[in-house]
């Protein structure tokens, strides 16, 4: 089954500035795979039996979170039923809580959730705890190379779960929509200046994995 994902504006290449925007664009989806991508109102014509999401926002290439290992690895994300917070716990409250496998296991989980609803298709490396990895492969985000040197303070504007935090969507975007790809990508709202705003929903190899409440 087809379907069809609108929105306000679609720019299937933000990191490259040569290629246009599309006012009113879709993103047409056959298992997963993007099978199509341009104006809503073409695309609607082609595919008329196609299912419309229809999204007042911007769609764009999921994210790459460059801090996977970091935010997976060297930090708890807490439970809510646990009442002990929503942010993740490093340092000495990290040591304090003398996790074993099962615990990292369900703490990736969450922080991988947690990445989704940030628009992040795509994570960093290295994951050298079994049940990480396991939590990261069984989630579907592409796993990317990395060293586990990228810097930042988990939580804070440059290594965060958001990527986009203190960051252009040019710079954290991964890859460009392309027919045949992947069908990766997320969507949401835009600010007076046209920039992403909240995630609204992340589409994961075609895939609603995340849509706001």
């Amino acid at each position: 089954m087809l379907t069809l994902h609108r929105a306000a504006l679609l720019r299937p290449a933000p990191a490259d500035p040569a290629a246009p925007s599309v006012p009113d664009g879709a993103v047409v989806v056959r298992g997963d795979r993007i099978a199509g991508l341009g104006p809503y109102r073409e695309l609607a014509a082609a595919h008329p039996d196609a299912r419309v999401r229809d999204w007042d926002g911007l769609l764009t290439p999921g994210l790459l979170n460059r801090y996977g290992h970091r935010l997976l690895e060297c930090a708890y994300h807490p439970d809510p039923r646990e009442e002990i917070g929503a942010e993740p716990l490093t340092g000495a409250a990290l040591d304090a809580l003398g996790l074993d496998e099962a615990g990292w296991g369900a703490s990736a989980r969450r922080g991988l959730q947690r990445m989704l609803a940030h628009g992040t298709t795509a994570v960093a490396g290295p994951f050298e705890r079994t049940s990480v990895r396991t939590a990261v492969s069984r989630s579907g985000l592409l796993t990317l190379p990395g060293d586990g040197s990228a810097g930042g303070v988990v939580g804070g504007s440059d290594g965060g779960l958001d990527p986009l935090a203190g960051h252009r969507l040019a710079d954290v975007v991964h890859g460009a929509l392309t027919v045949g790809a992947r069908a990766d990508f997320a969507l949401f709202e835009q600010d007076p200046s046209g920039q992403p705003g909240a995630c609204l929903a992340t589409v994961l190899a075609g895939r609603l994995l995340h849509r706001r409440r």
